[in-house]
């Protein structure tokens, strides 16, 4: 497979075509940014944790029926996938109040919720996310009912899979941010889910492994990265 030219730069990673109109080659950076990208920086090795990681998580996740955009691990920090459209949709899954969350509803950071939240914000860097409703959504024409239905309930059983995977080695699912994509009319998961995009705390400590520690400066950036994917491959 050939890869050619770039189609797409995000916040972590960039998107290339290829030979093949099914298949992409997605490349994970080193940059970091936080508040929609107000702060930058870089977090060397980021891009090869978050490569490899994601591809465990996927073929995990594979493993118990949802269906993903991974297809081959090209190197450290290369992998091919599957040509999605991305629904222009941040799926957002929160088991315990953190970040944003208890900010807004006023409820102490830790506090564990009576049941899983979803919350769908718009793929927008102009306009900062923003959050999105149901209404909204169909109003606008961003996804169909069933795709809504779809997204869901593949959000909640990726939420089930991965908190009973990371208690196994130890580690607290607080929450996670992934995206959906349409592939031959079928709704899969098109993104990674890693310490950039997943809220991690030790389960018997509560320290953060993961981005957190570059937004609020705690240090240790690189090691909690480094730390999460020892994690996954002993």
């Amino acid at each position: 497979m050939e890869k050619r030219e770039q189609i797409y730069e995000g916040k972590a990673k960039k998107v290339y075509a290829t030979d093949d109109k099914k298949c992409y080659v997605v490349s994970y950076k080193d940059d970091a940014t936080a508040f929609n990208g107000e702060k930058k920086g870089t977090i060397v090795g980021k891009g090869v944790v978050n490569n490899r990681m994601s591809n465990i998580m996927c073929q995990m996740l594979a493993n118990h029926g949802i269906e993903t955009h991974f297809i081959k691990e090209l190197n450290e920090r290369e992998t091919v996938v599957k040509a999605v459209e991305i629904v222009p949709l941040e799926v957002i899954v929160r088991n315990v109040a953190a970040g944003s969350f208890s900010k807004r509803f006023g409820v102490e950071e830790g506090t564990v919720l009576q049941n899983p939240t979803i919350e769908f914000c718009l793929k927008n860097d102009a306009l900062q996310d923003p959050m999105i409703n149901d209404y909204q959504i169909l109003a606008l024409g961003i996804a169909t009912r069933e795709e809504l239905d779809v997204m869901t309930e593949m959000t909640f059983k990726i939420n089930t899979l991965l908190k009973e995977y990371f208690a196994q080695i130890g580690v607290k699912l607080i929450d996670f941010k992934i995206e959906l994509g349409r592939y031959e009319g079928r709704i899969i998961l098109a993104d990674e889910i890693s310490p950039d995009t997943c809220r991690f705390w030790d389960a018997e400590t509560n320290k953060k492994l993961d981005k957190d520690r570059f937004r609020r400066d705690l240090g240790g950036v690189e090691e909690v990265y480094q730390e999460m994917l020892a994690r996954i491959t002993k």
